[in-house]
């Protein structure tokens, strides 16, 4: 049995709501923020999210799969990718600052996986240098990700860094 359309919608909306919440106020934003942000009652929130590690997880699986599909668009190429993921690291700061105590392995196996795919794609094209390895761009990815998440990245500063991170890996 599929779950009723509102029940659909109300925990899209949780999420979105959860998403804005977390970006603006951190880890340390409440369910309640999140519930008045997205017009629910509180208990509805813990009908679909028992406990706030379990919004801060679906939050992350939803952002994850987000990119999946990004990064399965034959459009979407590693430069264009890695700039947006920049861009939004800083937004994602709530789900990122306590993915070491979550269980994330699988997702962020295929995460890897999806970066490792692009990487090959822009790699055939000729694009990026070929000895360059799927570990290193997402070492790169995780760098600069970290770099965003700090005060006084502003979009000049993100341009500029990543700018020197794709003079790397391009074709000489």
């Amino acid at each position: 049995m599929s779950p009723r359309a509102d029940a659909v919608r109300n925990r899209a909306r949780i999420l979105e709501a959860a998403s804005r919440v977390f970006a603006a106020q951190g880890a340390s934003a409440s369910t309640e923020q999140v519930a008045a942000e997205a017009g629910v009652a509180i208990g509805t929130i813990f009908r679909h999210f028992p406990t706030k590690p379990d919004l801060l997880m679906a939050l992350m699986k939803d952002s994850l799969e987000q990119l999946t599909r990004r990064m399965a668009d034959p459009d979407t190429d590693l430069f264009s990718f890695f700039t947006e993921l920049v861009h939004e690291a800083a937004a994602k700061r709530a789900v990122i600052e306590l993915l070491p105590g979550m269980a994330v392995d699988e997702p962020i196996r295929r995460f890897q996986s999806d970066v490792a795919a692009l990487l090959t794609r822009a790699q055939q094209a000729g694009l990026v240098r070929t000895q360059i390895r799927p570990d290193e761009v997402m070492a790169l990815l995780i760098g600069a990700c970290q770099g965003a998440l700090h005060g006084g990245w502003d979009d000049d500063l993100q341009a500029r860094t990543l700018e020197i991170i794709f003079a790397g890996l391009r074709q000489p």
